[in-house]
């Protein structure tokens, strides 16, 4: 690689939308220091990106893979990614994509200047084999916290992995953690992660692979927010741990909405609201919620008197019917708003009335929130969130709402308590403050950029004893 003008990397992410778009702000960040980046999936999603502006489409390939067809076709039509299946389902779209194989190996091995790395994701287990007969290293990009990985490193550093549902119950052994799950996540999470499924593999099977057969394991974190738990990881499974900074979206510039747009109401509404007075409810497309979690998050809404604007994704048991209470939108008009579908959430976001956001803790939205200083109120609900909720939790910038040891149950008024002690109390205060210093690390671009700029003389170099930022 050393007489190349340009490094050449191949991007290949899972299809859910919380990995394929820190994929692509990858993408993105690379290219922008002059990387050459083909980004591969399969059509739908890839329509499904925003688009690459112009001045990096030279670096920046988008190569689709067909999505095979399984015997008895048991994905929906048209399905390409999570979102547009049911969570029963997912196994099959892994499957499906254990099947896109020999598309990926004919890009390589007809590509002109095949790539010089693979980054890939957790999933894609026949990237080994690929990366054995082309002689091209593999860098694992896990999407997922420093702590996480952490977490599971005793799991990721077997050939055969195995758990007790009481281990998901105990945190790392580093100096202060609480980071573990609940009784009431622990066997859930156990089923969903360590037990093969339908594809045949379970997802810890699928990652030890991937991280045994590569050279650099890259995540989403920095050492200025998460070194305890970086140098653990690092120590503990003996990779080269590379932290990418956090890839932070653009923050969104004032919009001036067209004078017929749905949305110039609702910014005239939050230009009335008080400074950091309102809360941003979201949950994501991935995150199915069902009518009785939907009811009682709006019953808490109603409980806190706290103002919000609500983004719902219309969940698909509600059909033609009202997803939210009888009488709710009434009752609360004066100080809510519910967006029914797509909300241009960022610049939602970055409104000067906006002081919090309720949501499920995925580490995506938490940096989105985090770089705009704002308040966190978590309701975790699959693999990774609840341990990215402990750990904001632990570094004093959420709270938790709270729910039944025995089975995660919650009420209404346990949205509300969380919402009021996040907006509206002492705590609540200390938190702020809290979220304002870490909105320095996160929202600074020319830290996370350092980060990026040490990563591509990574790929360059392929020095595995090349040092990475720190504090």
């Amino acid at each position: 690689m050393a007489g190349r003008k340009a490094v050449h990397v191949g991007l290949l992410p899972w299809s859910a939308f919380g990995h394929l778009m820190p994929h692509f702000q990858l993408a993105l960040a690379l290219a922008k220091a002059g990387v050459h980046v083909s980004f591969i999936s399969t059509p739908k999603n890839l329509n499904r990106l925003p688009g690459v502006p112009p001045c990096l489409s030279p670096y920046i390939t988008l190569v689709p893979i067909p999505l095979p067809k399984l015997p008895g076709d048991p994905l929906p039509e048209g399905a390409e990614a999570t979102v547009d299946i049911p969570f029963d389902k997912i196994p099959f779209l892994k499957l499906a994509l254990d099947l896109a194989e020999p598309s990926v190996r004919k890009f390589v091995a007809d590509h002109p200047n095949p790539p010089d790395w693979m980054i890939v994701d957790f999933n894609a287990t026949w990237i080994c084999d690929i990366s054995r007969d082309f002689q091209i290293p593999i860098v694992f990009f896990s999407v997922f916290t420093p702590v996480f990985l952490a977490f599971y490193a005793p799991f990721l550093s077997s050939s055969r992995p195995r758990s007790e549902i009481g281990s998901l119950m105990s945190p790392p052994k580093i100096d202060g953690s609480t980071v573990a799950y609940r009784q009431y996540d622990a066997a859930k999470v156990h089923d969903e992660v360590f037990e093969k499924n339908d594809s045949g593999l379970s997802d810890v099977e699928r990652t030890v692979k991937i991280i045994s057969a590569s050279q650099a394991i890259v995540v989403r974190s920095c050492y200025e927010f998460d070194v305890d738990y970086l140098k653990y990881y690092s120590d503990y499974s003996g990779k080269r741990v590379i932290p990418l900074g956090l890839l932070p979206p653009e923050k969104p510039q004032k919009s001036e909405f067209e004078a017929n747009s749905p949305w110039k109401s609702t910014f005239e509404w939050l230009d009335q609201q008080n400074p950091q007075s309102v809360v941003f409810v979201g949950f994501g497309s991935e995150c199915k919620l069902t009518k009785d979690e939907i009811h009682k998050i709006a019953r808490g809404l109603e409980l806190s008197e706290v103002p919000f604007i609500w983004s719902l994704r219309k969940p698909d048991w509600a059909g033609d019917s009202d997803a939210l209470p009888d009488g709710f939108q009434d009752r609360t008009a004066e100080r809510g708003i519910v967006s029914m579908g797509w909300a241009p959430q960022m610049e939602i976001l970055g409104h000067p009335a906006i002081g919090g956001s309720l949501f499920h803790g995925g580490w995506g939205s938490a940096i989105e929130t985090l770089q705009l200083g704002h308040r966190l109120v978590l309701l975790p609900f699959i693999v990774d969130q609840p341990l990215n909720t402990r750990l904001l939790v632990e570094k004093g910038l959420a709270v938790e709402v709270e729910r039944k040891e025995e089975d995660g149950s919650f009420s209404g008024e346990d949205i509300a308590k969380a919402l009021k002690e996040a907006m509206a109390s002492e705590e609540g205060e200390k938190i702020r403050m809290r979220a304002t210093e870490i909105a320095a690390i996160f929202g600074d671009t020319k830290l996370n950029q350092r980060y990026i700029e040490k990563f591509v003389e990574f790929l360059k170099n392929g020095d595995s004893n090349q040092e990475c930022p720190s504090l």
